[in-house]
């Protein structure tokens, strides 16, 4: 399970900016009125002509599926407030579907199509259904953008979206070393809700983190069971605090500001489970940790105004390549800000293996 997946069960954690709503937003049960089949003509690999009006029809439209409530303030939310804010900003027109069961992704695909959206957008893998759409005639001239989990196979008239989850998790308990050796503290806390492979791997590269600049580190994780429920988050935070825990990372879904106020009780050190918290002061974060959806999706839509965004390759989200993933100290230290992205650097000039350094400190 891939990191993408992960956030997605984070749920809530995602604290998002307010909805910014523009017109043209289609309603939840929005369908299709013709399911046409009938080959669309397949453009080459790369950027589509007219890019970002790709259909040339004097506006661009962005269409965005999820399989989710996209008024969650988590997830789904966070990929259609990254779509609304750009879009605003550039005067175009989101439309949007929540709720999307997957034996409907095809024809919502189509319906939007039919709408001439110059891009489809899914808001997840699990909508992957749809993606037979893009190479059908009501949908010819129109871009894909694809987030997946690597259940996906690459087409020439899509843009796969994905990053590495070692990368952003490994650099974030880095951060957290580096706040640790200024306090002279040795005890960190992982504090999360299932057990799963997603969740075990974050706590692995987590402790290599730690442990990349406090050695002798202890790092323990903590599995509350749930992703969302507070009383169990808190039960876990509190534990982890008996034990001397000085800092706790809450890699949770709707529980992660329950268990972040009671952290900030004692003042430990604490992250962000995806995206940046810094202003917020009730609970109060130290490091923001960044890989929202939200934030991938912006990325591609800049790319796609600037008429960059190619179809049929698997763009990679790099750490210290890439605008996002990213962490960042919320006290704008600037010389642990300096270390943090030096780290981040040799990881996406490979001089730091990020894979290899999770296995090497992790274990």
């Amino acid at each position: 399970m891939n990191h993408r997946r992960a956030v997605r069960l984070a749920g809530a954690a995602i604290a998002c900016a307010t909805l910014l709503p523009l017109a043209g937003c289609a309603s939840n049960d929005a369908t299709a009125g013709n399911d046409s089949t009938a080959s669309g003509g397949g453009a080459a690999t790369g950027v589509l002509p007219g890019e970002p009006d790709v259909n040339g029809d004097g506006k661009v439209v962005i269409g965005v599926l999820s399989p989710g409530d996209i008024n969650d303030n988590g997830y789904y939310q966070s990929f259609v407030d990254g779509a609304d804010a750009f879009a605003k900003s550039k005067g175009w027109t989101v439309i949007k579907r929540g709720s999307v069961p997957v034996s409907e992704a095809l024809s919502a695909a189509r319906a939007l199509c039919q709408q001439k959206v110059d891009m489809v957008a899914l808001g997840a893998s699990e909508l992957k259904d749809a993606i037979p759409a893009s190479e059908e005639a009501v949908c010819a001239k129109t871009a894909w953008y694809v987030p997946t989990s690597g259940n996906i196979q690459q087409t020439p008239r899509i843009m796969l979206s994905t990053d590495k989850a070692d990368q952003s998790i490994l650099t974030a308990g880095y951060a957290a070393g580096v706040m640790m050796k200024e306090r002279g503290a040795t005890k960190a806390a992982f504090v999360t809700g299932m057990e799963a492979d997603f969740t075990l791997a974050a706590a692995r590269a987590f402790k290599a983190g730690v442990r990349s600049v406090v050695p002798n580190a202890t790092v323990t994780t903590t599995y509350a069971g749930d992703q969302n429920d507070a009383a169990k988050a808190k039960e876990a935070v509190q534990a982890q605090m008996d034990q001397g825990a000085q800092v706790v990372y809450p890699y949770l879904g709707g529980s992660t500001d329950a268990a972040t106020a009671l952290a900030n009780t004692k003042k430990l050190i604490t992250l962000t489970p995806g995206t940046d918290r810094c202003s917020s002061t009730s609970p109060k974060f130290d490091i923001s940790v960044l890989f929202s959806p939200g934030d991938y999706f912006t990325e591609a839509l800049k790319q796609f105004a600037d008429g960059k965004l190619a179809m049929g390759v698997e763009k990679v989200w790099t750490i210290g390549k890439d605008p996002y993933p990213t962490v960042k100290f919320c006290d704008g230290n600037a010389e642990r800000q300096k270390q943090v992205a030096a780290y981040m650097q040799d990881i996406a000039s490979g001089k730091i293996d990020a894979a290899a350094e999770v296995k090497r400190l992790g274990g």
